[in-house]
C-alpha cells in the first residue's frame, strides 16, 4: 500500500444522477449533485470519492483546483491499482444492476 496517491478530476457539479462516468483524458470524470457554491460541490466530491474507494473522508484532500471543474485530489492511504479498479467498476455499465 502506499502512502498516498493523487488523482485528476474533471467535476460536472449540480448533477441529477451523480457518480463515477468514467474517463475523461487522463481525469476521472464525476458527477456530483451540489451547486458550485460554497465548497458544497467539493464536499460531495470528497463523499462520493470516500463511498467508491472506501476510504474516510478525511483522507481525501483537494489539493489542486478547488473553484475549478478540473481538480487533483490526494487520497491518503490508497493502492493506485485498486483505486483504478474501484473507480472502473463504479463507472461500468450496468453497475446498478449487480
Amino acid at each position: 500500500m502506499s502512502d498516498s496517491i493523487r488523482l485528476r478530476l474533471r467535476v460536472a457539479p449540480g448533477a441529477s444522477r451523480p457518480g463515477i462516468v468514467g474517463r475523461h483524458g487522463t481525469a476521472w470524470k464525476v458527477r456530483v449533485a451540489a451547486a458550485p457554491e460554497a465548497g458544497k460541490a467539493n464536499d460531495d466530491v470528497r463523499r462520493l470519492l470516500s463511498e467508491t474507494l472506501g476510504l474516510a473522508a478525511r483522507d481525501i484532500a483537494i489539493v489542486s483546483g478547488h473553484s475549478s471543474r478540473d481538480k487533483i485530489v490526494q487520497l491518503a492511504g490508497a493502492d493506485h491499482d485498486e483505486t483504478e479498479r474501484r473507480l472502473t467498476a463504479a463507472s461500468s455499465p450496468g453497475k446498478e444492476r449487480e
